[in-house]
């Protein structure tokens, strides 16, 4: 990912909304028997377009205005969210998108690691968290609504940031030379008969 001043805003923006979508709307909207999480699902959509600089750095921000905003423990959700930034560029950085499947199954999976990795925190320094069977129960509901969530949100995304992607714009560029070549190449009876009249004038 290029990151420009105008791209660093957008970034700054899709953050912003993300946190402010959580804590107007779906913090407020039960399901199955939890709520989902936008923000994870932002985080790691980022990680896997821009590396694990822009994810690790996006997470920390959300996680930063999620803690001021909701008055929690501050840096324990940006510490969870930043892992699951970091884990979703590295692997872009190690890997290719090659189906429509792996962001939602990738999503899922990094979701779940952060809802874990956050309870793990808020046991260890003693924050009203209790061990319970339900964790789990939370985490696996957490992983399989961050992979719904990411159907419409990966794309979404990476529709706001294209300007910026390496591999869109390249694609892009390269589709357009080939249409270029195609146009140029084009052969049809109009060129035959411009080379027929070329040929009667030769003799």
């Amino acid at each position: 990912m290029i990151v420009t001043p105008r791209i660093f805003l957008r970034l700054a923006a899709i953050v912003f909304v993300a946190v402010l979508l959580q804590a107007a709307f779906f913090s407020g909207v039960p399901l199955l028997g939890s709520v989902a999480n936008v923000v994870p699902v932002v985080v790691v959509a980022l990680g896997l377009l821009g590396g694990a600089v822009t994810g690790t750095v996006s997470g920390f921000a959300a996680g930063i205005l999620i803690d001021v905003m909701v008055g929690g423990t501050l840096g324990v959700s940006s510490l969870a969210l930043m892992a699951a930034g970091y884990a979703a560029g590295r692997w872009r950085e190690g890997y290719d998108i090659v189906s429509s499947l792996v962001p939602p199954l990738l999503t899922g999976a990094l979701c779940g690691v952060a809802a874990l990795a956050y309870g793990a925190m808020q046991l260890t320094l003693g924050i009203d968290a209790t061990v319970s069977p339900l964790v789990v129960r939370e985490v696996v509901v957490q992983a399989l609504l961050g992979a719904l969530l990411a159907v419409p949100v990966f794309p979404l995304i990476r529709r706001v940031l294209r300007p910026a992607l390496v591999d869109d714009s390249a694609r892009a560029r390269a589709k357009a030379a080939s249409a270029r070549a195609g146009f140029g190449g084009r052969s049809g009876p109009f060129a035959n008969i411009r080379g027929d009249r070329g040929h009667l004038r030769g003799l």
